[in-house]
């Protein structure tokens, strides 16, 4: 990597734009980077490392605030870098985000952060990219460096060398775990450490399960389980097969009780058959003689259910004929009444009655409509005349709001229109009003900072009077520092002498050059801090007259109330717009209700008139046919029903009569008949023969259960024959077989048992050992592969006994990696450092740790002794810091494929180095610019100014940074904007 020009705007403390040429700086291959402390030496290296990666390296990067403070307000920060990587001529624009007034309107808007890429090819830029993540993507696959090995390489950090010289290891492991990239060994370790502890809880799981088995069979066999895993298998087999042979003997021992028990049910039931003969013998023979004995009952039982069942077909024609004789009665009575309704009339007229009477309802009927009509029409006339003084009085109410409804509508538009007028002054007052609080918080933030300031101008005078009394005490004390310097045999710079006879001694207490330069780097500070304040101050009165001019002449009281007050209006405004149109709705509404009531009153007149003739014309009709009616049926009542239902009632009962007396002469005949071919003389006798259908059931169940039982009982006693007659002697057999059999069925079911136990038992035991086998094969590897697994892990782990070091698998990488940089370092410290120290590399755990392999130690070979760095004066510990970050950087530069990095910039103060060293040190800097690489030195010692000739100078002023370079190529000035 090699830079060419590089072009920072509103960047850090740079407020305009300065560019930096380093083609002019690089002719002379080291180059020094000075200014005063706080210009911007640091910001022309975070410009740099933000052009290629988008980010400032260390601690600067989380202030995310790269915009200069003392830019034009819009004015885009960005940084245009120009550079060689990968043998390829790269542009890259960067923009951070930052955030610029609005184009409309007051405040700001966020910009977002932007970069372009852009390829010399053929003597034009060639854009390649304008996105952020394909433009890292670039700069990592050319440099093969990320930011944090970028800085450590080619931007030795300011302050950050001794950190890493007396970092601990656990804090040398991180960093160098970052910029040698070797998570992979810790993933390698967390990788076995959670593979332990998998194979842990899977071995437990299945220890668990093997002692759940093994407790279950020695609790079925009643034998405790052997300690020994392996042993288990063959213990649970054993357990099985003595099992299995006390299930065979259950077996056996319940085969002979059961042939027994067989034995004595025969036996019992053999007894118990002849008990039941017996039994059977004597029951039949009681039962046949009960039988005897009811054979007169019998007999009647006959002779009654045969009266019954001739009587039987008779019962139902006596009732038909004495019911068709009721009926007949019933028919005559109803005639009489129905004839007492319609008096005068003939039987043989009542059919021609009927018809006129008929013909006559039909003319009353055809009348209804009318009727119906009339009445509805009558019903009619009040509720629309009703309705039409209703409409009237409604048609006026509204002619009275049409005559107010102008005035109040001129009212609230005028209304409306002084509202807006008002609601529009509240943006105005808003800005005074801020524009008011703004300049009082100004006010007490001007008066701090002219309190500040005055504070800074009076350590700027005692810093100048300090100044000026060590440099008088220097002068008066010029001759010891000068004898102080002279060597045997050389010549006095004074009088040219090469004899001191009487050289002067410094005093106690003298001032040398160092306290004068103390003084003056504090009379600098002192004056850089006074012309921040006076600029604060500055800008303070700047915007407390902006603030005051937009507040106006009006106090803040008065402005405040008079945006209340508007804000009053502004908020009674949309009230009073909708009133308005509250109003103009209510008046086109209330128009066009008069409208519709003058035309529903009209209307109104026109249907009472067109009802009243209406009612006149339905009521005659009605009366002309009542008369034609009255003069048909010779009737001087209009109550056609009646007379049509008497009419109609006596025609029906005359015809009733008349069937009813055919239908009981009819049922008569029948009656005498059927007395006849039943053998009755009257229907007396009849009546006193039957029987009701159940007591006939009765009676035929008992005839016929007697005959059946009797054969039933006479063909047992013949199948019985010569059966025991007594049955009592066989009870008392039949209860000791009973006895005998019930003691075989207690055996068998006790050997029952004990067979089922014993195959139960048999059973679960071979189902255990199946499964303690399955256990016992499943937790066989997990067992052997997590023996082995924490073996591994605890030795990567830095914990297991044949580790020697107790060094973890990424540290002993990163031990190496040390080694490394350790040699790097040494092959420069030898030169720094006048041969007299060299650093090392120590395995062994340092104080208070509790890993090793990244401890750093210094031998001192004056004395031969290796100490920790911790002991070094300043001076040792930057020439040692400065030796360790180079070679930290030539083994991270191999580390990432041998980058070509031709650019290197080294951010340290040299001031605690004496002239010899510092001489050393420098000579190792010029040992750095082999191969044509580029050293960029980033200090303000002056010693640094005379021995570095090519210069870039930053310069910091109250408008902003500015940069030139000096002893090389013409000066290229950046003037602020």
């Amino acid at each position: 990597m090699r830079l060419h020009h590089l072009e920072i705007t509103a960047f850090g403390p740079f407020a305009g734009t300065v560019t930096v040429d380093f083609d002019a700086l690089s002719g002379g291959g080291l180059f020094l980077l000075t200014g005063a402390t706080g210009a911007g030496k640091t910001t022309v290296l975070d410009a740099v490392c933000f052009a290629l990666y988008g980010d400032v390296p260390g601690d600067r990067s989380g202030a995310k605030r790269l915009r200069s403070d003392q830019a034009a307000p819009g004015v885009r920060p960005g940084v245009v870098l120009e550079a060689t990587l990968g043998g390829r001529r790269l542009r890259f624009v960067r923009s951070p985000a930052w955030s610029r007034p609005k184009k409309r309107g007051t405040g700001t808007t966020t910009e977002q952060a932007s970069v372009s890429v852009s390829e010399h090819i053929d003597g034009t830029w060639e854009p390649l990219s304008s996105r952020l993540d394909e433009a890292g993507d670039l700069v990592g696959s050319l440099l093969g460096l990320t930011l944090n090995q970028f800085t450590q390489v080619a931007m030795l950090p300011q302050g950050r060398f001794s950190t890493f010289l007396r970092a601990t290891s656990k804090e040398r492991h991180a960093l160098l775990q970052q910029l040698f990239r070797t998570g992979r060994f810790e993933s390698v370790e967390a990788w076995l450490g959670e593979r332990r502890r998998h194979l842990y809880r899977s071995s437990q799981s299945c220890e668990r399960e093997v002692d759940d088995l093994a407790s279950r069979v020695s609790e079925i066999a009643e034998e405790p389980a052997p300690e020994d895993p392996d042993a288990l298998a063959a213990w649970s087999q054993a357990a099985h097969v003595t099992a299995a042979a006390e299930r065979d003997a259950a077996q056996q021992h319940l085969e002979r009780d059961q042939l027994a028990e067989t034995a004595a049910v025969g036996a019992l039931d053999d007894v118990r058959h002849r008990l039941e003969r017996a039994q059977q013998r004597r029951a039949a023979e009681r039962e046949l003689a009960t039988l005897e004995q009811r054979a007169a009952d019998h007999a009647e039982d006959l002779a009654r259910l045969d009266g019954a069942r001739r009587a039987a077909p008779v019962v139902p024609l006596a009732e038909v004929s004495r019911r068709a004789g009721e009926a007949c009665d019933g028919a005559a009575e109803r005639w009489r009444r129905a004839a007492e309704a319609v008096p005068g009339v003939e039987p043989e007229a009542l059919a021609s009655r009927l018809e006129r009477l008929l013909e006559a309802r039909a003319t009353m009927t055809a009348l209804d409509p009318g009727r119906r009509r009339l009445g509805w029409v009558q019903q009619q006339l009040p509720r629309v005349r009703a309705e039409a003084a209703q409409t009237a009085t409604e048609r006026d109410r509204v002619a009275v709001r049409l005559a107010e409804l102008p005035d109040q509508l001129t009212a609230a538009a005028a209304a409306v229109e002084s509202a807006r007028s008002r609601a529009a002054e509240t943006a105005d007052l808003a800005t005074r009003l801020t524009a008011h609080d703004r300049a009082r918080g100004l006010r007490a933030e001007l008066a701090a900072a002219q309190v500040e300031h005055l504070a800074s101008r009076e350590l700027v005078l005692a810093a100048s009077e300090r100044q000026l009394e060590v440099r008088r005490q220097r002068i008066e004390a010029m001759a010891a520092e000068l004898a102080g310097a002279l060597a045997v045999g050389a010549c006095c710079p004074v009088c040219g002498s090469d004899d001191h006879p009487h050289k002067a001694v410094p005093a106690r207490g003298a001032v040398d050059e160092g306290t004068e330069r103390s003084t003056q780097r504090a009379l600098d500070d002192a004056k850089a801090s006074e012309t921040v304040h006076a600029e604060h101050v500055a800008s303070l009165r700047t915007r407390l007259a902006v603030a005051e001019a937009a507040a106006g002449a009006d106090r803040r009281e008065e402005v405040a109330a008079q945006l209340d007050a508007a804000h009053d209006h502004e908020r009674a405004l949309p009230d009073l717009r909708a009133e308005h149109d509250r109003l103009r709705a209510e008046h086109e509404t209330a128009r066009l209700r008069w409208s519709e009531l003058a035309a529903t009153g009209s209307a109104l007149e026109a249907d009472i008139a067109a009802f009243e003739r209406e009612a006149v014309d339905l009521a005659g009709e009605i009366d002309r046919a009542e008369e034609q009616i009255r003069a048909a049926t010779g009737a001087d009542s209009l109550d056609l029903d009646g007379l049509l239902a008497a009419t109609r009632a006596a025609a029906e009962a005359l015809t009733t009569r008349t069937r009813a007396r055919a239908r009981a002469e009819e049922a008569r005949a029948d009656l005498d008949d059927a007395l006849t071919a039943a053998g009755f003389g009257d229907v007396h006798e009849v009546e006193t023969a039957a029987l009701g259908e159940a007591e006939q059931g009765v009676l035929s169940n008992r005839v016929d259960h007697h005959r059946e039982r009797s054969a039933v009982v006479r063909e047992q006693l013949g199948q019985l024959g010569d059966a025991d007659r007594d049955p009592r002697p066989l009870h008392e057999l039949v209860a000791l077989r009973a006895d005998e059999h019930e003691a075989a069925v207690r055996r068998v079911r006790a050997a029952g048992e004990h067979r089922a136990a014993a195959q139960a038992r048999c059973g679960r035991l071979q189902e255990l050992d199946a499964r303690l086998r399955v256990a016992l094969e499943r937790w066989e590897p997990v067992r052997r592969e997590y023996e082995l697994v924490t073996r591994v892990a605890a030795f990567a782990e830095g914990k297991a006994a044949d580790n020697a070091w107790q060094m973890r698998l990424s540290a002993y990488v990163l031990a190496w990696r040390l080694g490394q940089v350790v040699a790097a370092a040494n092959e420069r410290l030898v030169t720094m450092s006048d041969h007299r120290y060299t650093l090392l590399h120590s395995a062994r755990r340092g104080a208070g740790e509790t890993r090793g392999g990244l401890s750093l130690l210094v031998r001192d070979d004056w004395s031969g002794e290796a100490r920790d760095p911790a002991t070094l004066s300043g001076g040792e510990t930057f020439v040692v810091s400065l030796a360790l970050a180079l070679g930290l950087a030539d083994v991270v530069a191999h580390e990432a494929g041998g980058a070509q990095l031709e650019t290197l910039f080294v951010d340290e103060g040299f001031g605690s180095l004496d002239s010899d060293t510092l001489e050393d040190v420098l000579d190792a800097l010029d040992a750095l610019r082999e191969g044509g690489r580029v050293v960029g030195v980033v200090s303000h010692v002056t010693e640094m100014r005379d021995r570095i000739p090519t210069q870039l100078h930053v310069r910091t002023s109250r408008a902003g940074s500015t940069v030139s370079l000096h002893g090389a190529a013409p000066v290229v000035v950046g003037s602020p904007a």
